[in-house]
């Protein structure tokens, strides 16, 4: 169970991983995962307790802080974020599709936790990094309104930060377009 999710992205791959080997020495944390991603970025994923993810990400950013891209600690991270990092939801292709699109992946984990907890929305897929060039995805589906604000509260914090790339909002998409996504 991941009471807190920690998402850290560096410039350097070397850096990365000694980043990850200084975060996992720093707390007692669980690696989800540590890998390169496009554009030759190295991105960490951490969990654990929200206080021992929120020591071992003040660590890293510590010591390598101008090497850092983006960096996001999430608590009480919603299931939804959790089935789709991992590729197990199961979501009906119907209603109206959202996509938030980042310039990082911890941007688009913080962004699609941020979405699916503000509105009656589900979470239909999340990308982040490997084959997109470092970027980000969220693709959302519910009602036209409920899509709508999930999309604006999810991106509000990847705009804050200047890592929103584009939103969109689909009322009723194509059902090609559904069989492609």
């Amino acid at each position: 169970m991941y009471h807190a999710i920690g998402v850290i992205e560096l410039k350097s791959i070397a850096l990365g991983i000694e980043a990850t080997d200084d975060a996992l020495k720093s707390a007692g944390i669980s690696l989800v995962s540590a890998h390169p991603v496009c554009p030759g970025k190295f991105e960490i994923m951490l969990s654990g307790s929200i206080a021992d993810v929120s020591a071992a990400t003040d660590h890293v950013k510590a010591k390598f802080g101008q090497d850092i891209v983006d960096l996001s600690v999430m608590g009480r991270i919603d299931p939804q974020v959790i089935a789709a990092l991992f590729g197990t939801q199961t979501v009906k292709r119907e209603g109206a599709l959202g996509v938030i699109e980042t310039y990082s992946a911890a941007g688009a984990v913080k962004a699609a936790d941020l979405a699916v907890k503000c509105a009656r929305v589900e979470l239909y897929d999340l990308r982040i990094a490997r084959g997109i060039g470092g970027k980000g995805m969220v693709l959302l589906t519910g009602e036209v309104g409920d899509v709508t604000a999930a999309v604006k509260a999810g991106a509000a914090h990847a705009a804050e930060n200047g890592l929103l790339a584009h939103t969109a909002v689909i009322p009723a998409p194509h059902p090609e377009l559904w069989e492609q996504l």
